[in-house]
């Protein structure tokens, strides 16, 4: 069992910059896949980036590529998401989780939620 608990959300202007942090409880952090998702109003979840266990391998979604940064701190068993040059299209719930197996890229092989923290940005 993984309990997740995304912080650092907020509101920010548009082009800012925001750091989400997701702390984890559990020994087994560092054997999962971390990905960060986000569900804005009236949409779907959708996959923004991940990262393996070992903190190497990140994949990103294409909207956010070269504007956010996912890493990870197995030693304080936390992840983290570095958000740059933000958007109001960025503006979503953003959600940590840990997949256990299948594709990264889809919600369904993620095992473990956090509750989500909300991002806005502003024009």
């Amino acid at each position: 069992q993984v309990q997740l608990v995304e912080s650092g959300g907020g509101l920010v202007q548009a082009g800012g910059s925001l750091r989400l942090s997701c702390a984890a409880s559990g020994p087994t952090f560092r054997s999962y896949t971390m990905g960060w998702f986000r569900q804005a109003p009236g949409k779907e979840r959708e996959f923004v980036a991940a990262i393996s266990g070992s903190g190497g391998s990140p994949y990103y979604t294409d909207s956010v590529k070269g504007r956010f940064t996912i890493s990870r701190d197995n030693a304080k068993n936390t992840v983290y998401l570095q958000m740059n040059s933000l958007k109001r299209e960025d503006t979503a719930v953003y959600h940590c989780a840990a997949r256990t197996r299948g594709s990264l890229y889809v919600a369904d092989s993620y095992i473990y939620w956090g509750q989500g923290t909300q991002v806005t940005v502003s024009s």
